[in-house]
């Protein structure tokens, strides 16, 4: 099977492998769709076992934030990238510099932003090479971190699902399990702590556990025990695929609804396991969309208050998905699926008839 026949492909657009031997920067850029408009997505630096291992991963990845973007309403295609190596000898602005020129070569089908492993100052040694980067320092015109809005997000994302399985939105008395205390779990937790939830942590760096345990009503266990807990709610915060094979029947809760990405290491499986269960699942994609939305307000003219009234969507953007997931009895993630293409289909094709000059109506 060639290549462009590979099912990991599904439909891209565009494929860049980039590299640059002085630093020894290897990188892949992916371009799922730009049905809605330039693709945006984050690079990030990782260590992958093997150079299909990152290309699986930029490809799963760049189709998920086709979704995310059409899904929140934005004017956006999707793309990722990554850089394949240890941050420690990668990390530095001669290779950093020389990944901006390749994203520059695409001439702004993609727009790159920070991700797991890269920082704000990375992102200014690329905005050397090229404009097209998002998510920039203040100073520099942008708007800066995304993780407030990222977990704000997810806080309002959690409050529609709880409305939806248990008929009220209130956390007050709720029991939530949060893995991952990031700079968007520490977020949700202090957001979930105000609204009166009890509050179970977990993260594989202790120091960061002991900060979160100075907050009203946060206990903290193992990071393998994190499954096993009694609990209303599981937000996953960190990485993905934790709900598996090995975990789903350990899980005691009735909803899953958390700021990672791919959380269900199967979809299809697990989804509809989950459904089978009464379990209700909040798409990562939908809930986790707050960074996506704050960073398009810099394509209009950067507004703070604007964005965070978009991001307070995502509570709407749920009710739809699990309205459509149980009118027609499939997993909320096919409900999600169906109404990010529904709109690329239809936006899609506005713009492809704009662009072509073809007239939606006639003149009388």
């Amino acid at each position: 099977m060639g290549f462009f026949n590979a099912p990991e492909l599904n439909h891209h657009e565009q494929v860049l492998f980039g590299q640059d031997e002085e630093t020894g920067l290897k990188a892949i850029i992916a371009v799922h769709n730009t049905s809605l408009g330039p693709a945006l997505g984050g690079c990030r630096v990782w260590n992958y076992e093997s150079e299909d291992d990152a290309l699986r991963d930029v490809l799963r990845l760049s189709e998920g934030m086709t979704y995310k973007s059409a899904l929140a309403g934005l004017n956006l295609g999707g793309g990722k990238s990554v850089i394949l190596g240890r941050v420690r000898d990668i990390g530095n602005e001669a290779a950093f510099r020389a990944f901006g020129r390749i994203v520059d070569s695409l001439g702004g089908r993609y727009v790159t932003a920070e991700d797991v492993n890269t920082t704000p100052q990375m992102m200014e040694w690329v905005h050397e090479e090229t404009n097209y980067v998002a998510g920039l320092s203040p100073e520099l015109g942008g708007s800066g971190d995304p993780s407030p809005f990222t977990a704000w997000g997810t806080f309002v994302g959690i409050k529609s699902s709880v409305n939806r399985a248990f008929g009220s939105d209130s956390l007050e008395g709720k029991t939530i399990a949060v893995q991952g205390l990031g700079h968007v779990g520490i977020y949700l937790v202090e957001h979930l702590s105000k609204a009166g939830a009890k509050i179970i942590v977990t993260d594989i760096k202790q120091d960061r556990i002991n900060e979160m345990l100075k907050i009203k009503n946060v206990t903290a266990v193992a990071p393998d025990e994190i499954y096993d807990v009694e609990m209303d709610i599981f937000a996953p915060c960190a990485l993905g695929s934790v709900v598996n094979d090995k975990t789903i029947d350990r899980l005691k809760c009735q909803v899953i609804a958390g700021a990672a990405n791919n959380i269900l290491a199967d979809y299809d499986k697990h989804g509809k396991i989950l459904m089978e269960r009464g379990v209700l699942y909040a798409p990562d994609y939908a809930i986790n969309a707050g960074g996506v939305i704050n960073v398009y307000g810099e394509f209009e003219g950067y507004n703070e208050k604007r964005s965070y009234s978009r991001v307070n969507h995502i509570y709407e953007i749920l009710q739809q998905i699990f309205t459509r997931s149980e009118a027609e009895n499939i997993p909320t993630m096919d409900a999600a699926d169906i109404l990010a293409e529904e709109r690329i289909r239809k936006i899609g094709r506005l713009k492809q008839m704009h662009r072509s000059g073809t007239r939606l109506f006639s003149k009388i």
